[in-house]
C-alpha cells in the first residue's frame, strides 16, 4: 500500500488532520492523523467518509456559459468582459463576490485582493457570515482585534467548561471527546446553556434551558455576582483592562439579581445560582460559544457579555480558562485573516486610512476600496433592488443557506450576471448562474485552513480532479489578469499566494496586531510542501507565544481589553397568536451544510433520513400530529412539509428545524425559507435561532416509498425526500390529495419489474400495494404505498437491496420488517451501524450499565464517540422502564 498523505478534514473547525491513502482497489481510505495536535488520530463520523464523497458522478467537470460547455479560454474572458464592463458602468459597487468557509486561504485571499485592491469595492463577503461574525465582532470589541485567546488544550485543563450555544457532541465531536477524555481523569464540570436539552446537554453537569435571546441577561447577572462574591480579580482590571466603570451599574440594576435573571431565562432561580457559585469559585474556567450565540439579532452583545465576566476575574490569557469561540467550517478562521468579510481587509486590517493606505502600498493597487461593503443579507438584497448587477458565488449554496431563501432566489433569477464556481453539476445556486466555472473540491488541490484554534495545517492534493476542474485560486487569478491585472496576480501556485499573505501580515505591523505569520513569508516550496501545523502569532522578528495575551496586552490602541456594557433584550420578533411558536434551526450529527457532500453517502443518513421537525410532544398532540406524521411549518417569510419527531428536550412551544435539505434532495424541506431575515446591526449575522412559526397536520391521501437504481421524476408528488443508498436511492413519496402520482407509479413500477421475481400483496379496495423484486435471488428494487400510516418504515428493506433474499429472509421482505428486530430502526452509531432497537436489546438481555459496556459488546461510541450521549439517554430510558 503507498504511503499517507497528510492532509486536514474538510467539515467542521476544529481542523482534524487526515491520513489519506489509496487501496488496491482505488479507493481513497482516510484515518485520523495521530499526530495532529486538534484530533491526534480522532475522527468523527463525517470525517471517516470523506473517501467516500470524491466519486466523479455529479461533478461539474467542465466550464459553462449559458448552459452550454465552454472551453477555459472562453469561460475566464467571458468572465473578465463582463465584469470588467458592469464595472465601467456601474462603478465597483455593482460587483460582488459571495465566498465560503470550505475555500483554503490562498483561494480566499485572492478573492479578497481582485475585490477590494483591483476591482474597488468591499463587496465580498462569505457564508461564515452566518455562523461566526457575531464573535468577530464580539473579540474586536473586547480585544481590540478578532483574537480567539485559548487553544483546544485549555479543554482538557479546565475544570469547569461552559457550553453556550453549542451542541459541541454533534457538531464538533473531536473536541468534545478530548474534554470528555479529560473530564474523566479531572473530574472536571460540563454547564450547557441551551433552550434545548441536546446531546451535549444530556452529558452536563448543569443544564440551563434559557429562552432564546436571554444570554446577556444571565452573563450580566453572572458579571454582577462575581463582583459581589470576591471574584473580581482587581489588579487585572487595573493594569489591563478599561471600562470597567461603564459596568457598575450592573451591580446595582433589579434585573442583574438571580431571582430576575431566573424569571427572564424562564429557569429555576437554583440553576442559575448553581451555575453562578460554580463559576465564581473555579479558577480554570472555560467559556465556549457557538452559533447558538452568534446567529442572533444582539449576538455581539451576547458574546461581549460572556468575555466580561472573563476580564473581570482575570480568566483569560493563561492554561485552562478564557472565552472560545468555536468556529463551524474548515477555514472559517483562514478567511477572517485574509479579511474575506465584507468590514475586514487582509491581515486583521480594516477600512482606518492607515489601514486602507498600508494594504493598498503592499499590493500596488490602483483602486483601494476605501469603506466596508455589503454583508451577506445586505449584498443579496441589493442583488435584489439591482444596485449589484453582478455577483460570484463560490463554494456555496445561499439560495439554501441564506434566511428568507425564496428572496435570495429572486435575486438570483433577476439579476444581470451570476457566475458560480463549484464542484458539484446540481446545485440550488447553480441552476441561476450564467456561467458556471468548474472548482475542484477537497482532496484534489493544495492550500492551507486555519482551525479554531488559530493553527494553520496544509491541505494536499490526495487525488486527481475530474474533467477539467481548476483551483478557485487559479481561476481567480486567470480572470484578473484578462482584467488588466496580470502583475499583481502572478501566481503560479499556491505557496506564492501564501508566501505574499505571511509577508502582509507583518507589513508595517510591529507588534500592532496580534494575526502575524511573517515568519513564514520567505518560506521555499520544499517547505511549504513539508509545513507542519502551526499557531499564530508567528512573527518573523520578536518573541513567539502560541497563547495571546499572556502579558495582558490587547490590540486597542491604550493596550487594554475593553468592557463592553450590553443591555438584555429578546430577540425582534415575538411569537404571537398567528404564529404561536418558536423556530429554532442548525445541524444534525452526520450531516453538512446543504448535503453537496455528504448526500454522497448512503450510511450518513442512517441517523435521519428526511427533512425532520422536531417538535414537543404535547404541542404536537394539540394539532393532532403523530409521530412521522408529514406536517406544515409556516413563518411569514415561507413554509416547508417536515416529517415530525417527538423531542422532550425542547421546551413547550418551540420547535426545530435541520438546515440541510435542498431542493435536490426534497421537495419542500428547505429551512432557510422559512427564517427571518432579521440581523444582529453590528456583525450582520443573520437571527437563525428565532422565528415566530406556526405547524399543522398533513393528511396525504396517500404515502409510501420507492426503491429503485432506475432513474425517477417525484416532482408529481406533493411530498418527497430522496435518501442515497449502496446500489439505487430511496425515494418517500406522499400525495395530499391526487391519487395520479400513485397511479403514475404504479404503472411504471410495473416495467421495471418486468423481468425476476415479483412478490406482492394488492388491496385494491384501500388502494394499497407492495411489490418487491428479486432477480437472481438477490433483493433490487421495493414499491410500498397505500394510505396514510399504512406502509411500514423502509429503513431495514433499504438495507437489503443487493442482498440474498431466500426463504423466510424473502417473506419478510413484504412485511419490510427484519426477522432480527434489532435490525430494526434508525441508527444511533453510524461509524458501526448499530441501531437504538440493537442496543436497547443488549441492555435489557446483558445487564449492560453504562457507555462504556455498550461499547464493549457493540463498538457503538467506541470511535468518534458523537453518539455516547445518545447512548447514555438509551440506558437512562431502560432504567426508568425497569424501575416503573
Amino acid at each position: 500500500m503507498n504511503a499517507p498523505i497528510r492532509t486536514t478534514c474538510a467539515y467542521c473547525g476544529v481542523g482534524c488532520g487526515i491520513l489519506a491513502r489509496h487501496g488496491e482497489d482505488g479507493r481513497l481510505l482516510v484515518e485520523g492523523d495521530p499526530d495532529h495536535p486538534a484530533n491526534k488520530g480522532r475522527l468523527c463520523g463525517k470525517g471517516q467518509t470523506l473517501g467516500e464523497t470524491l466519486a466523479p458522478e455529479g461533478r461539474l467537470l467542465h466550464p459553462q456559459i449559458g448552459g452550454e460547455r465552454a472551453s477555459w479560454d472562453a469561460a475566464l474572458s467571458h468572465v473578465a468582459e463582463k465584469l470588467s464592463a458592469i464595472r465601467a458602468e456601474h462603478g465597483p459597487d455593482s460587483i460582488a463576490f459571495y465566498l465560503s468557509g470550505q475555500l483554503l486561504t490562498e483561494d480566499y485571499y485572492a478573492a479578497n485582493k481582485l475585490m477590494k485592491g483591483f476591482i474597488g469595492t468591499a463587496n465580498v463577503d462569505t457564508n461564515s457570515r452566518l455562523c461566526m461574525s457575531s464573535a468577530v465582532a464580539a473579540h474586536k470589541r473586547a480585544f481590540g482585534e478578532d483574537v480567539v485567546p485559548g487553544l483546544y488544550e485549555d479543554f482538557e485543563l479546565a475544570d469547569l467548561v461552559v457550553l453556550t450555544g453549542s451542541n459541541a457532541a454533534w457538531c464538533h465531536p473531536v473536541l468534545f471527546q478530548r474534554f470528555e477524555a479529560a473530564r474523566e481523569t479531572r473530574g472536571s464540570k460540563l454547564v450547557v446553556i441551551d433552550p434545548r436539552k441536546t446531546a451535549t446537554a444530556q452529558a452536563a453537569d448543569l443544564h440551563l434551558p434559557i429562552a432564546p435571546g436571554s444570554d446577556v441577561a444571565l452573563f450580566n447577572g453572572l458579571f454582577r455576582y462575581l463582583c459581589e462574591n470576591g471574584a473580581v480579580d482587581e489588579a487585572f482590571i487595573a493594569r489591563a483592562t478599561a471600562g470597567f466603570e461603564e459596568m457598575l451599574p450592573l451591580l446595582d440594576a433589579a434585573e442583574t439579581e438571580i431571582t430576575s435573571v431566573a424569571q427572564v431565562c424562564r429557569i429555576e432561580p437554583a440553576l442559575v445560582e448553581r451555575f453562578y457559585e460554580w463559576a465564581a469559585e473555579t479558577e480554570r474556567w472555560v467559556t465556549a460559544f457557538s452559533q447558538g450565540v452568534n446567529q442572533s439579532s444582539q449576538g455581539t452583545d451576547k458574546g461581549n457579555a460572556l468575555i466580561n465576566c472573563h476580564l473581570a476575574t482575570g480568566r483569560i490569557g493563561r492554561p485552562g480558562m478564557g472565552p472560545f469561540s468555536i468556529t463551524g467550517q474548515p477555514n472559517a478562521m483562514g478567511g477572517r485573516e485574509v479579511g474575506g468579510l465584507a468590514n475586514m481587509l487582509a491581515a486583521h486590517m480594516g477600512f482606518t486610512p492607515a489601514d486602507v493606505d498600508r494594504t493598498g502600498r503592499f499590493w500596488n493597487a490602483p483602486q483601494m476600496a476605501e469603506k466596508e461593503g455589503l454583508k451577506a443579507v445586505d449584498l443579496f438584497d441589493a442583488v435584489h433592488e439591482g444596485r449589484v448587477k453582478a455577483v460570484w458565488i463560490m463554494a456555496t449554496n445561499p439560495a439554501v443557506s441564506l434566511p428568507n431563501a425564496d428572496r435570495v432566489r429572486a435575486a438570483l433569477e433577476k439579476c444581470d450576471l451570476v457566475i458560480v464556481s463549484d464542484c458539484v453539476a446540481e446545485t440550488d445556486t447553480l441552476s441561476y448562474a450564467h456561467v458556471a466555472l468548474s472548482a475542484q473540491g477537497w482532496g484534489e488541490k493544495d492550500g492551507t485552513v486555519t482551525n479554531s484554534e488559530r493553527r494553520i495545517s496544509r491541505q494536499r492534493k490526495v487525488a486527481e480532479a475530474p474533467g477539467e476542474a481548476k483551483p478557485d485560486w487559479w481561476i481567480m487569478t486567470q480572470v484578473a489578469r484578462r482584467m488588466g491585472f496580470a502583475d499583481a496576480f502572478s501566481y503560479e501556485k499556491p505557496a506564492d499566494i501564501f508566501r505574499e499573505h505571511a509577508a502582509l501580515s507583518g507589513f508595517e505591523n510591529d507588534g500592532a496586531r496580534v494575526f502575524d505569520i511573517s515568519a513564514y513569508a520567505g518560506i521555499s516550496d520544499d517547505a511549504y510542501e513539508e509545513m507542519t501545523p502551526f499557531l499564530w502569532p508567528a512573527p518573523a522578528q520578536g518573541v513567539r507565544r502560541e497563547r495571546p495575551f499572556q502579558g495582558a496586552r490587547f490590540p486597542h490602541e491604550d493596550g487594554r481589553a475593553h468592557f463592553i456594557a450590553a443591555a438584555a433584550s429578546m430577540p425582534r420578533h415575538a411569537p404571537d397568536a398567528l404564529f404561536p411558536l418558536v423556530l429554532n434551526t442548525g445541524r444534525l450529527r452526520d450531516q453538512w451544510h446543504t448535503m453537496t457532500r455528504t448526500g454522497l453517502v448512503p450510511r450518513l443518513f442512517a441517523h435521519v433520513s428526511e427533512p425532520t421537525l422536531f417538535c414537543y410532544p404535547a404541542d404536537a398532540a394539540a394539532q393532532g400530529i403523530t409521530r412521522k406524521a408529514l406536517v406544515e411549518v409556516e413563518t411569514a417569510w415561507g413554509k416547508g412539509i417536515f416529517r415530525a419527531v417527538f423531542d422532550e428536550g425542547l421546551a413547550r412551544g418551540h420547535i426545530f428545524l435541520p438546515i440541510h435539505w435542498t431542493d435536490r434532495m426534497t421537495a419542500k424541506g428547505i429551512t432557510g425559507a422559512l427564517v427571518n431575515p432579521v440581523c444582529d446591526p453590528i456583525s450582520g449575522q443573520p437571527e437563525f435561532k428565532h422565528t415566530p412559526a406556526r405547524m399543522r397536520l398533513l393528511e396525504p391521501a396517500h404515502a409510501g416509498f420507492l426503491i429503485t437504481n432506475q432513474s425517477f421524476d417525484p416532482s408529481p408528488f406533493d411530498y418527497w425526500a430522496k435518501v442515497p443508498l449502496k446500489d439505487g436511492t430511496l425515494y418517500y413519496l406522499a400525495s395530499l390529495a391526487d391519487d395520479a402520482p400513485f397511479e403514475k407509479l404504479d404503472r411504471l413500477s410495473v416495467t421495471w419489474y418486468a423481468r425476476g421475481e415479483v412478490m406482492e400483496l394488492r388491496d385494491k379496495g384501500k388502494s394499497a400495494l407492495r411489490r418487491v423484486l428479486v432477480k437472481d435471488g438477490v433483493t433490487v428494487s421495493a414499491c410500498f404505498m397505500g394510505p396514510a400510516g399504512s406502509v411500514p418504515d423502509p429503513s431495514w428493506l433499504a438495507q437489503q437491496m443487493g442482498t440474498r433474499a431466500d426463504g423466510a429472509a424473502a417473506a419478510s421482505l413484504l412485511a419490510a420488517l427484519p426477522m432480527d428486530p434489532a435490525e430494526a430502526g434508525a441508527k444511533i452509531c453510524s461509524c458501526f451501524g448499530v441501531s437504538a432497537a440493537a442496543i436497547t436489546e443488549a441492555v435489557q438481555s446483558k445487564g449492560l450499565t453504562s457507555v462504556k459496556e455498550i461499547g464493549n459488546v457493540l463498538q457503538a461510541g467506541t470511535n468518534c464517540g458523537a453518539c455516547r450521549p445518545e447512548l447514555a439517554a438509551l440506558l437512562e430510558q431502560a432504567r426508568l422502564k425497569e424501575a416503573v
